[in-house]
Protein backbone atom coordinates (compact mmCIF):
# COMPACT_ATOMS: atom_id res chain seq x y z
CA UNK A 1 0.00 0.00 0.00
CA UNK A 2 2.96 2.23 0.91
CA UNK A 3 4.88 1.73 -2.08
CA UNK A 4 1.06 2.24 -4.10
CA UNK A 5 0.74 5.61 -1.97
CA UNK A 6 4.14 6.75 -3.23
CA UNK A 7 3.69 5.55 -6.96
CA UNK A 8 0.62 7.87 -7.06
CA UNK A 9 2.74 10.99 -5.12
CA UNK A 10 5.33 10.97 -8.11
CA UNK A 11 2.61 10.48 -10.84
CA UNK A 12 0.42 13.08 -9.53
CA UNK A 13 3.69 15.30 -9.10
CA UNK A 14 4.64 14.91 -12.90
CA UNK A 15 1.61 15.97 -14.17
CA UNK A 16 1.45 19.01 -11.74
CA UNK A 17 4.58 19.68 -13.56
CA UNK A 18 3.33 18.78 -16.58
CA UNK A 19 0.55 21.25 -15.85
CA UNK A 20 2.59 24.01 -15.00
CA UNK A 21 4.43 24.05 -17.95
CA UNK A 22 1.39 24.21 -20.18
CA UNK A 23 0.61 27.49 -18.29
CA UNK A 24 3.60 28.82 -17.71
CA UNK A 25 3.93 28.19 -21.95
CA UNK A 26 1.42 30.87 -22.62
CA UNK A 27 3.37 33.62 -20.38
CA UNK A 28 5.10 34.60 -23.36
CA UNK A 29 7.02 37.99 -25.31
CA UNK A 30 6.65 37.10 -29.33
CA UNK A 31 9.44 37.11 -31.47
CA UNK A 32 9.59 36.11 -34.91
CA UNK A 33 10.62 32.87 -34.94
CA UNK A 34 10.92 31.58 -31.70
CA UNK A 35 8.97 32.82 -28.49
CA UNK A 36 10.40 33.55 -24.95
CA UNK A 37 8.47 31.97 -22.91
CA UNK A 38 7.61 30.83 -19.71
CA UNK A 39 8.33 26.85 -20.41
CA UNK A 40 11.83 26.70 -19.42
CA UNK A 41 11.45 27.92 -15.97
CA UNK A 42 8.72 25.10 -15.69
CA UNK A 43 11.33 22.81 -16.41
CA UNK A 44 13.94 24.03 -14.49
CA UNK A 45 11.30 24.01 -11.68
CA UNK A 46 10.57 20.43 -12.36
CA UNK A 47 14.00 19.05 -12.70
CA UNK A 48 15.19 21.49 -9.12
CA UNK A 49 11.89 19.88 -7.52
CA UNK A 50 11.46 16.64 -8.94
CA UNK A 51 14.90 15.54 -9.87
CA UNK A 52 16.09 13.82 -12.54
CA UNK A 53 13.76 10.78 -13.31
CA UNK A 54 10.68 12.53 -12.52
CA UNK A 55 11.33 15.93 -13.81
CA UNK A 56 12.25 14.15 -17.34
CA UNK A 57 8.93 12.23 -16.94
CA UNK A 58 6.50 15.22 -16.38
CA UNK A 59 8.34 16.50 -19.49
CA UNK A 60 7.98 13.63 -21.69
CA UNK A 61 3.93 14.25 -20.26
CA UNK A 62 3.76 17.49 -21.15
CA UNK A 63 5.08 16.92 -24.98
CA UNK A 64 2.80 13.96 -25.15
CA UNK A 65 -0.26 16.27 -24.32
CA UNK A 66 1.11 18.55 -27.24
CA UNK A 67 1.48 15.60 -29.59
CA UNK A 68 -1.97 14.77 -29.01
CA UNK A 69 -3.38 17.63 -29.84
CA UNK A 70 -4.07 19.89 -26.88
CA UNK A 71 -2.83 23.55 -26.89
CA UNK A 72 -0.20 23.22 -24.18
CA UNK A 73 2.45 24.53 -26.07
CA UNK A 74 3.65 28.52 -26.59
CA UNK A 75 1.19 30.68 -28.61
CA UNK A 76 -1.55 27.87 -27.53
CA UNK A 77 -0.28 25.92 -30.14
CA UNK A 78 -0.56 21.93 -30.52
CA UNK A 79 0.32 18.72 -32.23
CA UNK A 80 2.95 17.01 -34.30
CA UNK A 81 3.50 19.24 -36.72
CA UNK A 82 4.86 22.03 -33.59
CA UNK A 83 7.37 19.02 -32.56
CA UNK A 84 8.55 18.57 -36.27
CA UNK A 85 8.83 21.96 -37.06
CA UNK A 86 11.19 24.96 -36.45
CA UNK A 87 10.87 24.68 -32.54
CA UNK A 88 10.37 21.60 -32.12
CA UNK A 89 13.77 20.82 -31.08
CA UNK A 90 13.52 23.16 -27.92
CA UNK A 91 10.14 20.88 -26.98
CA UNK A 92 12.33 17.96 -27.30
CA UNK A 93 15.06 19.47 -25.31
CA UNK A 94 12.84 20.18 -22.33
CA UNK A 95 13.06 16.28 -21.99
CA UNK A 96 16.98 15.95 -21.27
CA UNK A 97 17.20 19.68 -19.82
CA UNK A 98 15.34 18.06 -17.22
CA UNK A 99 16.46 14.98 -16.66
CA UNK A 100 20.64 16.69 -16.68
CA UNK A 101 19.16 19.41 -14.36
CA UNK A 102 18.09 17.05 -11.99
CA UNK A 103 21.08 14.35 -12.40
CA UNK A 104 23.37 17.25 -11.75
CA UNK A 105 21.37 18.18 -8.47
CA UNK A 106 21.04 14.43 -7.27
CA UNK A 107 24.95 13.80 -8.07
CA UNK A 108 26.00 17.10 -6.10
CA UNK A 109 23.73 19.28 -3.85
CA UNK A 110 20.24 20.50 -3.85
CA UNK A 111 21.52 24.09 -2.94
CA UNK A 112 21.51 27.08 -4.41
CA UNK A 113 24.26 27.52 -5.99
CA UNK A 114 24.57 23.68 -7.75
CA UNK A 115 20.87 24.55 -8.82
CA UNK A 116 21.81 27.76 -10.33
CA UNK A 117 24.60 25.78 -12.29
CA UNK A 118 22.45 22.97 -12.70
CA UNK A 119 19.60 24.99 -14.65
CA UNK A 120 21.94 26.95 -16.47
CA UNK A 121 23.85 23.43 -18.00
CA UNK A 122 19.59 22.39 -18.62
CA UNK A 123 19.08 25.61 -20.10
CA UNK A 124 22.22 25.27 -22.20
CA UNK A 125 21.16 21.75 -23.60
CA UNK A 126 17.53 22.96 -24.56
CA UNK A 127 19.04 25.87 -26.76
CA UNK A 128 21.31 23.68 -28.13
CA UNK A 129 18.64 20.81 -28.87
CA UNK A 130 16.19 23.72 -30.63
CA UNK A 131 19.24 25.47 -32.61
CA UNK A 132 20.08 22.05 -34.04
CA UNK A 133 16.14 21.25 -34.95
CA UNK A 134 15.73 25.38 -36.38
CA UNK A 135 19.15 25.10 -38.51
CA UNK A 136 18.05 21.98 -40.00
CA UNK A 137 13.98 22.78 -40.42
CA UNK A 138 14.60 26.35 -42.24
CA UNK A 139 18.00 25.47 -43.88
CA UNK A 140 19.80 28.16 -41.71
CA UNK A 141 23.76 28.39 -41.95
CA UNK A 142 25.41 27.76 -38.32
CA UNK A 143 25.08 31.86 -37.60
CA UNK A 144 21.91 32.71 -38.77
CA UNK A 145 20.90 30.02 -36.22
CA UNK A 146 22.39 31.12 -33.48
CA UNK A 147 21.46 34.47 -33.95
CA UNK A 148 17.59 33.10 -34.15
CA UNK A 149 17.94 30.41 -31.76
CA UNK A 150 20.32 31.39 -29.13
CA UNK A 151 21.33 35.05 -28.67
CA UNK A 152 17.94 36.28 -27.66
CA UNK A 153 17.61 34.27 -24.93
CA UNK A 154 21.04 34.05 -23.13
CA UNK A 155 20.00 36.86 -20.87
CA UNK A 156 16.48 36.02 -19.63
CA UNK A 157 17.62 32.43 -20.14
CA UNK A 158 19.95 33.33 -16.97
CA UNK A 159 17.33 34.99 -15.29
CA UNK A 160 14.50 32.17 -15.51
CA UNK A 161 17.41 30.05 -14.51
CA UNK A 162 17.68 31.64 -10.95
CA UNK A 163 14.06 32.09 -10.78
CA UNK A 164 14.05 28.15 -11.21
CA UNK A 165 16.96 27.82 -8.65
CA UNK A 166 15.66 29.79 -6.34
CA UNK A 167 11.64 29.18 -6.06
CA UNK A 168 12.81 25.31 -6.68
CA UNK A 169 15.11 24.99 -3.44
CA UNK A 170 13.02 26.45 -1.69
CA UNK A 171 9.57 24.56 -2.56
CA UNK A 172 11.64 21.04 -2.74
CA UNK A 173 13.09 22.02 1.09
CA UNK A 174 9.40 22.62 2.16
CA UNK A 175 7.85 19.77 0.73
CA UNK A 176 10.74 17.34 1.99
CA UNK A 177 10.18 19.03 5.84
CA UNK A 178 6.78 18.28 5.05
CA UNK A 179 7.27 14.75 4.35
CA UNK A 180 5.10 15.33 1.08
CA UNK A 181 8.91 14.12 -0.91
CA UNK A 182 10.84 11.49 -0.24
CA UNK A 183 14.49 11.71 -1.21
CA UNK A 184 17.63 9.76 -0.75
CA UNK A 185 19.50 12.74 -0.47
CA UNK A 186 19.33 15.22 2.32
CA UNK A 187 18.81 19.38 1.08
CA UNK A 188 21.68 21.23 2.16
CA UNK A 189 20.86 24.65 3.92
Amino acid sequence: MVVRNERLRWMILCSMFAAITAVLAQVEIPLPIVPISGQTLAVGLAATILGSRYGAISMVCYVALGAIGLPVFAEMKAGFSVLVGPTGGYIFGFIAAAYITGYILEKTSFTLRMAMIANTVGMIVTLLAGTIQLKLVLDFTWTQALAVGVYPFIAVGLIKAFLASWIGITIRQRLVQANLLRVKQDIAA
